[in-house]
C-alpha cells in the first residue's frame, strides 16, 4: 500500500515547488535560515546571490542531496512530500523522478560514452535489475538518441564524456534530464565553467524547456545579466535569506547593491550589461 501511494501521479493543481520555514546548517554556520518560497507549474525561475549566500544548498535541499535541519520546515515538489521536519520521506527515489538535476561539474561518469551516461536519467523509472545489468527498453535507446539529437550534441554519442568540453557535456546533462522526463529542473551554476558562446546555447536551452515544454525551471546563476534576460523571475539569496523575490525587470540597483554589496558590477558578466 504505502509503495503504490510512493509513486502516485502528482497533483496537477499543485505548486511545482513549495518549500515552508527551511533551514540549514553546517555546524554553527546556518546556509538556510527559514526559507519561505513557493515556484508554480511553468515558472523559469533564476536563484542569484553572492558566493555562500545558499542557492546550491537550496537546490541540493529541493532534490533531497541534503537533509534540512531536524524540526524544520517542509518541503513538497507537485504537490508530494520531498521532507518535513528535517526528515526525508519514504520512496524518495519515486518521487525524485520528475526532478532533474543540472550540475556545474556536469556529474557525467568520465569513463562511460555519452549515449550512455544520457541512459542513466532512465533509471528511475525501469526495474532495478533492467539499471544494475545496464539492459534498456528500446524506447528509452530512442528517446536518449533523440535527446542527444535536440541539444545538439548527438554526433558525440560514441564518444567518452571525459573526452568533451565542458559546453558539450552541460549539454549532455540537460538530454538526462529529458530521456528522465523531468517536469521540473534544477540546475545548480549550470554556466559558471563555460565560455560566452556556450553559456547562451546551455541558457537557450533551458529556456526552450520551459517554453516549448513547459518544464519548472529554477537555475540558479552568478550572472546576473542572464538572470534578467533568461528568467522571468529572480529570488535573491543573502545569508541564508530570501532578500527579493520578483520579476526580473524590478531587479533595480539599490536591491543589487543589497544582495550583493557596492561591488555588485561584478556579478554581471559583461561591464556594461551593469550599467
Amino acid at each position: 500500500m504505502n509503495q503504490k501511494s510512493n509513486r502516485q501521479v502528482p497533483d496537477a493543481n499543485a505548486p511545482a515547488l513549495e518549500v515552508q520555514k527551511t533551514s540549514v546548517s553546517f555546524g554553527k554556520f546556518k546556509a538556510l535560515d527559514r526559507i519561505d518560497f513557493k515556484v508554480m507549474p511553468g515558472e523559469m525561475v533564476a536563484l542569484i546571490g553572492a558566493s555562500g549566500s545558499g542557492k546550491s544548498t537550496l537546490l541540493r535541499t529541493i532534490d533531497g542531496l541534503q537533509q534540512a535541519d531536524a524540526g524544520s520546515g517542509r518541503l513538497e515538489v507537485f504537490g508530494r512530500k520531498l521532507q518535513r521536519d528535517g526528515r526525508l520521506a519514504k520512496g524518495l527515489r519515486y518521487r525524485r523522478r520528475d526532478i532533474g538535476f543540472i550540475f556545474q561539474s556536469f556529474n557525467l561518469v568520465g569513463r562511460l560514452n555519452l549515449f550512455s551516461n544520457v541512459l542513466i536519467g532512465c533509471l528511475g523509472r525501469i526495474k532495478t535489475w533492467r539499471g544494475i545489468f545496464g539492459i534498456f527498453p528500446d524506447e528509452d535507446k530512442v528517446r536518449a538518441m533523440a535527446a542527444l539529437e535536440r541539444v545538439g550534441v548527438a554526433e558525440f554519442a560514441g564518444r567518452r564524456a571525459s573526452k568533451l568540453s565542458g559546453g558539450q557535456k552541460q549539454r549532455a546533462a540537460i538530454a538526462r534530464a529529458l530521456v528522465q522526463r523531468a517536469k521540473m529542473v534544477l540546475a545548480d551554476e549550470p554556466i559558471a565553467s563555460l565560455d560566452p558562446v556556450s553559456a547562451r546555447k546551455v541558457m537557450e536551452l533551458l529556456q526552450e524547456l520551459n517554453e516549448r515544454d513547459g518544464l519548472t525551471v529554477v537555475v540558479s546563476l552568478h550572472q546576473v545579466d542572464y538572470a534578467m534576460r533568461y528568467c522571468q523571475r529572480v529570488v535573491a539569496l543573502k545569508a541564508g535569506k530570501i532578500v527579493f523575490d520578483g520579476p526580473a525587470k524590478d531587479l533595480d540597483r539599490k536591491t543589487l547593491i543589497k544582495v550583493y554589496g557596492e561591488e555588485y558590477e561584478d556579478a554581471f558578466w559583461t561591464a556594461e550589461a551593469a550599467e
